[in-house]
């Protein structure tokens, strides 16, 4: 008989409870912001119809070849999700009756049969919040400044780098780029980031582009430190894609001047985004001092993608953005963040009185203490021991004395001292 094998399935991991407790808390943070701006929860299945999934309107090519496809007993064709923005699309297209404009936020697993890096598996969970029923640039400030908000309260300072996708196709358009090359080539430009000129143009060149549309990106690539909004200003004549994306990338940037955020946000004219769903804004949240070298958030604006999944040609205004919460539990565990807090404030070490100190530990709780109680017998040196290694903030030793005396002593473990507490503990007898 086969040992049975006990690793994790590749891509996937278990938390233990330091970095549980660290999820958590992220977790918290970013729903009670969501909360704050206005969002309501919603929950949508992990299991979906290959169809569905595999639209048009969904994740694009390079996403729907890391798809988990799978088949129940009836022989359907159904797909684990990859992420949170179909399925919420699939929702608004199955609801009509939903209230204008409906902000919504979603929490949970998806699953990509993809790369693995630090932060990034193929079992992950999302963070969403989108937005329906809003046309003007108001919605995607009001998700940046949240966003802000959000790793301000996690002490994690970012960068948010934000373009249209209307401006990158008007530029291709300038650069006579062929339009069924397109999206080819924005995923090229997209890794300007990660990847040296060279490296890009060879697989520009790989894409069998004309010389002279080689040689005019090359130039405008070069040229990054002339990258500003007015740039590209003189290059919109007759080129309606390229007015429109300078249009909204005004209002945007008038927005986040009044908001007073601009400084934390940089326009980055070739930050394309992988999926082909999007139709305008586009953004990704980057740690300022660059430990994680992929972004910690993203999301734009897809406009298209309720429409095209009710084959209405109707168009929703629809803007989203979305957190990766194991990213991000890596970056509190770069930084030493992960173990450091007591999920406890309060120890109890019963000496022969087991019973006792369970009954005060409930009475404590129901005062809103967080309480454990020694169960496994340990000696009071070994306990104290414990409670130091664990950064338990107070520890009550409960013997027959105090029992007898109606008195316990709560000692702070930081400074020693102790607080000596009259209770009526022969009622816990």
């Amino acid at each position: 008989m086969r040992k049975m094998d006990y690793q994790n399935v590749k891509g996937t991991q278990d938390y233990l409870p330091d970095q549980e407790d660290a999820k958590r808390t992220i977790r918290r943070t970013l729903e009670d912001t969501f909360i704050a701006y206005g969002c309501r929860p919603l929950e949508t299945p992990i299991l979906n119809y290959t169809e569905l999934m595999a639209s048009k309107y969904a994740g694009g090519a390079e996403i729907l070849q890391e798809m988990y496809r799978l088949t129940d007993r009836g022989e359907r064709e159904l797909a684990l999700r990859y992420d949170l923005t179909i399925p919420f699309a699939k929702v608004v297209a199955m609801n009509p009756s939903l209230a204008m404009p409906f902000k919504r936020y979603e929490i949970g697993k998806v699953f990509r049969d993809g790369p693995i890096k630090a932060g990034r598996y193929r079992e992950f969970t999302q963070c969403d919040v989108d937005i329906v029923g809003v046309e003007s640039q108001a919605a995607e400030a009001e998700l940046m400044m949240m966003a802000l908000e959000a790793f301000q309260k996690l002490e994690l300072p970012v960068e948010i780098q934000f373009n249209n996708r209307k401006l990158l196709y008007g530029l291709l358009q300038q650069f006579a780029v062929p339009e069924e090359k397109m999206n080819r080539v924005l995923l090229v430009l997209d890794k300007m980031e990660k990847v040296s000129i060279e490296a890009m143009m060879r697989e520009l060149v790989e894409l069998e582009l004309a010389e002279k549309c080689l040689v005019d990106i090359r130039s405008f690539i070069e040229s990054k430190a002339e990258w500003t909004i007015e740039y590209f200003t003189g290059l919109e004549q007759d080129n309606p894609e390229l007015q429109q994306g300078l249009m909204e990338l005004d209002e945007l940037s008038s927005y986040l001047v009044r908001l007073g955020i601009a400084d934390m946000c940089r326009f980055n004219p070739f930050l394309a985004r992988g999926l082909e769903i999007y139709t305008g804004t586009i953004y990704e949240i980057f740690l300022e001092d660059g430990t994680i070298r992929s972004s910690i958030g993203s999301g734009g604006r897809y406009d298209n993608a309720i429409g095209g999944l009710l084959k209405s040609g109707q168009t929703f205004s629809t803007v989203g953005i979305s957190f990766g919460l194991d990213v991000i539990l890596y970056a509190f565990e770069q930084s030493g963040r992960v173990g450091k807090r007591a999920t406890k404030d309060l120890y109890i070490i019963p000496v022969g009185t087991i019973p006792e100190a369970m009954k005060l530990a409930v009475r404590l709780r129901k005062a809103g203490r967080r309480v454990e109680v020694e169960l496994s017998g340990k000696k009071v040196n070994k306990a104290m021991e414990r409670a130091n290694r664990e950064q338990i903030p107070e520890v009550i030793v409960l013997g027959e004395n105090e029992l007898q005396n109606g008195f316990f002593d709560i000692k702070d473990m930081s400074s020693g001292a102790t607080t000596r507490v009259k209770y009526p503990v022969r009622s816990l007898i």
